[in-house]
């Protein structure tokens, strides 16, 4: 690519949220879990993710341990002690998996330019992503839980900008939640609201060559 075609562009890195884009998590063994305890699915994660229970985990403030006993005092009422543990625990160990589709155009991107992914994430994020073989997958990684700052505070996207090694106007930002993307926008970044693999794919085809943009389709459509 010539510096020509470079200064054309319309952003110089790609920061990209890693869970419901990348990673994906299995809560089949959660919800038969919820059901056989008489509860609603879902409900178990409604208690994990408040913010007063799941954000010292964000932060890096608590364990995941920790964090599963809270999420045990959080159902303190809804079923007994020793199912609020089974819940809890079943959540923190769900197994997870990554869309491959999105892992390769990622690869493809941070061949013409730099990737950092930027989540929202626990203490146990280096284990998971050498778990999925994603230990090299970016040029940084921006944790939460490690920077003591979580999206949509603008520090977080302040440091991913500076780890890119670009001008914070100059970065794609791509997040499932609405919130975050606007966050994102309010500092100049292009925000991309992920659903499906399209949606990055459209975002970044100006760097694919058209034989790769070409193999790509097919598994995206």
């Amino acid at each position: 690519m010539t510096t020509s075609q470079a200064s054309k562009r319309p952003f110089d890195a790609v920061l990209c949220d890693l869970d419901n884009v990348i990673r994906f998590y299995d809560m089949t063994q959660l919800a038969r879990l919820e059901r056989s305890a008489g509860l609603t699915p879902g409900t178990t994660t409604k208690v994990a993710y408040a913010p007063e229970i799941d954000l010292p985990l964000l932060l890096g403030k608590i364990t995941q341990q920790q964090w599963v006993e809270s999420i045990v005092l959080g159902l303190a009422g809804q079923v007994s002690e020793a199912q609020a543990h089974e819940l809890a625990t079943a959540l923190a160990t769900a197994p997870f998996w990554t869309d491959e589709v999105v892992v390769t155009l990622l690869r493809q991107v941070r061949a013409h330019m730099p990737v950092v992914l930027v989540t929202n994430a626990t203490l146990e994020l280096e284990s998971d992503l050498a778990s999925l073989g994603l230990a090299d997958f970016s040029g940084h990684v921006v944790s939460s839980a490690r920077l003591g700052v979580a999206k949509p505070d603008r520090r977080i996207y302040e440091v991913a900008a500076e780890r890119a090694g670009v001008a914070i106007d100059r970065c794609l930002f791509v997040d499932d939640r609405p919130e975050n993307i606007e966050a994102a926008a309010a500092l100049g970044m292009i925000g991309v609201h992920y659903r499906e693999p399209a949606d990055l794919r459209e975002s970044v085809s100006f760097l694919l060559d058209s034989h790769s943009a070409d193999s790509l389709s097919g598994d995206i459509m």
